[in-house]
């Protein structure tokens, strides 16, 4: 066949392709274990371990294999490294879970904001107090405020009075965390939901 090359294999190719076969990359511990502890001296700790123990890295590994158990640098910056003998893989387990009980107690707390005119009428008073209790048996907190457009100022203390008489009716699921305050032409008040009595 005309222009048709048979495939040589370059055998440099193939010495590349044999040496990177195989090879993954590979995730460092965060703790150095076992040999990769560097301290010539080290404080052991540990369940069924002797307290304020300190060896020799090489005894406190074999220690470590005694009980078949891994030697885990845990505070590499004390006088003497300390380490803690202990199963590897359960202790990267229990540190995961920790840090995720630490995340889940730093949930961001939701502010939700409910408008009202200082001559709001019943029916949407009523509407947007549904509104509310929904936001904080969710857990949000709610800040509601009077907006008052030009002479509207003069019914501040209207503003106030429905800003109270809206705490009120939230009692049950809410407290008030902050009262009802006049920053310009809004006053706002911020309702927390209470807090769940087992």
């Amino acid at each position: 066949m005309a222009g048709f090359k048979p495939f040589t294999p370059n055998p440099q190719n193939n010495a590349q392709g044999n040496q990177n076969r195989g090879r993954r990359p590979v995730k460092e511990n965060p703790n150095r274990i076992n040999n990769e502890i560097t301290a010539p001296t080290v404080r052991i700790v540990g369940d069924n371990v002797e307290p304020n123990l300190v060896l020799p890295i090489a005894k406190a590994i074999a220690l470590a294999d005694e009980m078949e158990l891994d030697l885990v640098e845990i505070s590499p910056n004390a006088e003497p490294p300390v380490c803690r003998i202990v199963d590897y893989q359960k202790f990267l387990y229990q540190q995961k879970k920790k840090q995720k009980e630490i995340k889940a107690k730093q949930t961001k707390i939701v502010v939700k904001e409910i408008r009202f005119g200082p001559q709001t009428d019943d029916h949407d008073f009523n509407f947007k107090l549904r509104h509310a209790e929904n936001f904080i048996k969710e857990g949000a907190k709610v800040k509601a405020y009077v907006f008052f457009r030009g002479r509207s100022i003069v019914f501040k203390e209207q503003g106030e009075i429905l800003l109270l008489r809206f705490a009120t009716a939230l009692e049950e699921v809410a407290k008030v965390e902050v009262m009802p305050t006049l920053e310009g032409k809004k006053m706002n008040m911020i309702l927390a939901p209470k807090s769940k009595k087992n």
